[in-house]
């Protein structure tokens, strides 16, 4: 009996300990890129954290040219290229967001510093109110560390600590850190968005799938920021020791091919989030779940997989295209596009075109001049606005009957009548 209690001690010690083993995996640089992920800690409902809560497979339906029955609370499915949103559930409901905060941490840090840069961290950054240990990078008071390998530890390992010592890097201090994040959310015109924290840990803020769609393509225009949430592991120099390894918590690196980002994020307010981009054959898409009561990333694979099933990318209006005539003082105007017009649309759709006269407008108009708009627009999805142009003139009207002293003497009449109605008119 003693030898069987001592067994099961010996096998639960060792239980603990692979489960350490695997917690520590991103600090210690066992956390090697295959064809799945190796697993890393992030906290769980109720509290804690699992060593491994990544699936290693998708549990998404086959593409279809359905929109996707997803169970997060909102979701919403853009082009990358064009911030065009292509579907969505809820799409502009205020929710909390979690570390998908970190998006727009990056994207002022990105802005506003040099890669190169040397942070010396604080004590207040070393240790963030209300951390969750296991999303650390473990920085120290008094360490030096570059801005980029702070925005690897951000978005990647989604650092608490890293967020903190950036937001005072760049404005000083974490409250005018938070004031410049609002300020450039209003810039992006994310009316649905406040942050209250750099790192999202303080679920006063929120935001919506829709604003996040704007926020996550504006980021992407930085190759820095691309490159970061595209990389799977990242090595940091340690002020001592070893380097210091980091994974990337988006599976869909993994797993779902064409993936390239983004950002994961998770708590017990705003379950689990995710946003995800990829890219097939030219089309660059981004999925965006919030409120995901279970792992968000079948329902991420689900949305993208619609989005490449039932869109392709078509030239809908080509620059210069005839838009035949439009009137203007009562006489007919050649019109043109005056810009062209591409994006993602559905695949067969019949393309509307609806066109405008400016008001205002009076003949003769020049040459090349704005006169109107054509609205563009698929079933159920708008395309844009391309303005039209004046391409040609009509010719003078054709002269009277007549012999010429009678077309002559109705032009002095006219011309007579005219001045009176001016005088007296």
């Amino acid at each position: 009996m003693r030898q069987d209690g001592r067994a099961r001690r010996r096998g639960s010690i060792a239980l603990v300990a692979l489960a350490s083993l695997f917690v520590l995996l991103p600090a210690v640089g066992l956390a090697l890129p295959g064809q799945t992920p190796p697993p890393t800690p992030v906290p769980v409902p109720g509290g804690g954290t699992s060593p491994s809560p990544f699936p290693a497979t998708l549990q998404a339906p086959a593409p279809s040219n359905q929109p996707p029955s997803v169970a997060a609370a909102s979701a919403v499915l853009a082009d990358l290229d064009t911030g065009r949103v292509l579907w969505g559930k809820e799409a502009e409901e205020r929710r909390p967001i979690a570390s998908i905060t970190k998006i727009m941490t990056a994207f002022i840090v990105i802005q506003r510093s040099d890669p190169s840069d040397v942070v010396t961290v604080s004590p207040d950054a070393a240790a963030p109110a209300r951390s969750a240990g296991i999303s650390e990078l473990g920085l120290v008071p008094g360490e030096r560390i570059s801005v980029q390998d702070l925005l690897y530890a951000l978005l990647q390992q989604s650092a608490n600590d890293a967020a903190v010592a950036l937001a005072e890097h760049v404005s000083g201090s974490v409250d005018g850190f938070v004031a410049d994040m609002n300020a450039e959310a209003r810039r992006l015109h994310l009316g649905e968005t406040r942050f209250a924290s750099p790192n999202g840990l303080d679920d006063a803020g929120y935001s919506s799938a829709r604003d996040l769609a704007v926020l996550t393509r504006a980021a992407f225009e930085s190759p820095l920021f691309a490159t970061i949430v595209a990389t799977k592991v990242h090595r940091i120099p340690a002020p001592s020791g070893p380097p210091r390894m980091i994974q990337n918590r988006n599976v869909l690196l993994w797993l779902y091919p064409g993936a390239v980002g983004v950002k994961t994020g998770f708590t017990t307010p705003a379950g689990f989030c995710v946003v995800a981009a990829a890219t097939r054959d030219g089309v660059r898409l981004t999925a965006v779940v919030l409120g995901e009561p279970g792992e968000p990333f079948s329902d991420a694979a689900a949305i993208l997989d619609y989005g490449f099933a039932s869109f392709e990318q078509r030239e809908v209006v080509a620059h210069g295209q005839g838009f035949g005539s439009v009137p203007i003082g009562g006489r007919d105007v050649q019109v043109s596009a005056g810009e062209g017009l591409s994006g993602l649309v559905p695949v067969g759709a019949r393309i509307r075109r609806v066109i405008t006269v400016l008001p205002g407008v009076t003949f003769p108009p020049a040459m090349g001049e704005r006169v109107g708009y054509v609205e563009v627009s698929a079933p159920n999805l708008k395309l844009g606005r391309v303005p039209l142009v004046v391409s040609a003139l009509p010719g003078p009207p054709p002269a009277e009957p007549g012999p010429w002293w009678r077309r002559a003497g109705s032009a002095v009449v006219q011309g007579v009548s005219s001045v009176l109605s001016s005088l007296f008119g």
